[in-house]
């Protein structure tokens, strides 16, 4: 007997709620494993060889001033002290055959020689502090006529010819000495400033002689002993930078 309204198992009809399957639990996977460092390789690179230790040997002639430089080469070369060694000019020439290099006073003729000329210095006339060469700010020769000029044993400036002058009747001095009997007013001697300014003293004082001859100050080193200090040296005075190409 067919009952009448039912509907067929397994199928809704119009209306009817449609059962949903619940949602699958998601599925949980391990985490991912970081990837295997790879051990990085080190080359050993050799070590440097020390530097032999050594001392850059600077001679200077007397009133040279070679200070900034050597504030200079102190910042750029600290493990290279410096030794200045006072040389003379009339011996300038062959000390420099053990030294790295020296400031020198020009002319100075020798073909073995590297020359590089630094700065010039203007001769001055010293004189007794009660000399009336004095009165003056500036001197030429021929206001010199009639002094008695004593030219030092280690003249810096060379022969000078002066109109009028009168030779002193005793032996050539050194430049300190020289200065030290020009305070007496015994005579003038000639001079670069700066040995002016290093001998000075109070019973004695120097104007500028502006017709007299330069006293040009240099650096000199062997041809045969061009070392990387030597260059080193060289790029200072000319005012390179450590950074500076040559």
């Amino acid at each position: 007997m067919a009952t009448q309204g039912r509907r067929p198992a397994g199928r809704a009809g119009k209306g009817s709620p449609v059962r949903r399957n619940k949602a699958a639990p998601a599925q949980r996977f391990p985490p991912p494993k970081p990837p295997k460092k790879t051990a990085k390789v080190v080359f050993d690179a050799p070590e440097a060889e020390p530097e032999e230790p050594r001392t850059f040997r600077l001679g200077v002639v007397p009133g040279a001033t070679p200070g900034k430089w050597i504030d200079a080469w102190k910042t750029r070369m600290p493990h290279v002290p410096v030794e200045l060694v006072p040389i003379e000019v009339a011996t300038q020439t062959e000390s420099l055959d053990d030294l790295d290099a020296a400031i020198v006073r020009l002319p100075l003729a020798d073909d073995s020689l590297h020359v590089i000329t630094l700065y010039d210095e203007v001769p001055v006339v010293v004189a007794s502090i009660e000399s009336h060469l004095l009165a003056v700010d500036e001197l030429t020769l021929a206001d010199l006529a009639g002094e008695v000029v004593m030219t030092p044993i280690d003249d810096p400036l060379g022969p000078l010819d002066i109109p009028g002058a009168v030779a002193p009747t005793f032996a050539p001095l050194p430049v300190a000495d020289a200065i030290a009997t020009a305070a007496t007013g015994t005579g003038i001697v000639i001079v670069p400033m700066s040995l002016a300014r290093l001998h000075h003293r109070k019973d004695a004082g120097h104007r500028p002689l502006i017709d007299g001859p330069l006293s040009t100050v240099a650096l000199a080193w062997r041809r045969d002993h061009t070392t990387p200090d030597v260059e080193t040296f060289i790029g200072i005075v000319r005012g390179r930078t450590s950074n500076s190409s040559r």
